[in-house]
């Protein structure tokens, strides 16, 4: 498995996650394609961009076009919010919508639904502090790339960005990670930004999340928006199987959300059908 690291060194969180990879391991310099530098060890290299992440579409290609093997890409970066909750969190990446934060329009990029959730359950084993919450993220902004992505950050406020023990639990996952391929792929329909349950079940359960769609985006959809969005879910992150938070919707929209998925051909799975961790 082939991991491209992609750093943003005006991102303070994703500079420190380089910096503390750099001390764990010995690297090799791959050289620059004129816009970006490479740096590999084993199966990992880690790109330096000088863009911001969201607006970085494509970097998987640019990578392969220098010579560098790519099976997935995780982005190093903050996290924000207005709550200023700190928050260790993964997600995957693409656009229900329009592309306000980069990518394209109604586009999903392929998740990473193995590697993804045991980045999660390894982030939950090595938060040593009682600070950081540990969470999923859902499906909610860009860039856009054809290899199966995620973010790994760092949040929610200044505060926390410069963390520099943070960064090194996040750069410990990174070395570490590996995608639990047994287990599962499902996608998440229903719940709020941070998934709680969708967090819950794969911290709990054998099974592995790619896209989440959230409540947020179920309510005042059309039955055709829905549809679009489940199908590309299940699409980009290569299942058929689908978890629906059900308490996280009024029943009226949760018979809507299945009949979709029954239209589709998907298979609902509820937390029963899956064997604990």
């Amino acid at each position: 498995m082939a991991t491209l690291l992609v750093c943003y060194e005006k991102d303070l969180p994703s500079a420190n996650m380089k910096e503390q990879l750099l001390r764990k391991c010995e690297w090799e310099d791959c050289g620059t394609d004129g816009e970006n530098s490479y740096l590999r060890c084993d199966d990992i290299c880690i790109m330096t961009i000088p863009e911001k992440h969201l607006l970085s579409d494509h970097v998987d290609q640019k990578a392969k076009a220098h010579g560098i093997s790519v099976d997935n890409v995780v982005f190093m970066s903050r996290h924000s919010a207005a709550s200023g909750m700190p928050t260790l969190t993964v997600h995957p990446i693409g656009n229900y919508g329009t592309a306000d934060l980069g990518g394209m329009d109604r586009r999903l990029v392929r998740s990473a639904p193995y590697l993804m959730t045991n980045a999660l359950r390894r982030i939950k084993a090595l938060n040593d502090t009682t600070e950081y919450n540990v969470s999923f993220e859902v499906t909610h902004h860009g860039p856009y790339l054809e290899s199966p992505t995620m973010f790994i950050e760092i949040g929610s406020e200044e505060t926390h960005w410069g963390d520099v023990h943070a960064a090194e639990i996040l750069a410990d996952v990174i070395l570490s990670m590996r995608s639990d391929e047994d287990h599962p792929a499902v996608i998440g329909v229903g719940g709020g930004h941070y998934a709680p349950r969708f967090t819950e079940l794969a911290l709990t359960k054998k099974v592995s999340v790619g896209h989440m769609v959230p409540v947020y985006r179920i309510v005042g959809s059309s039955d055709d928006e829905l549809t679009e969005m489940i199908s590309n879910a299940a699409k980009s992150t290569g299942t058929d199987m689908v978890y629906v938070h059900r308490k996280s919707m009024k029943g009226a929209e949760e018979r809507r959300v299945n009949a979709i998925i029954d239209t589709l051909g998907l298979e609902r799975v509820g937390s029963e059908s899956l064997d604990p961790l």
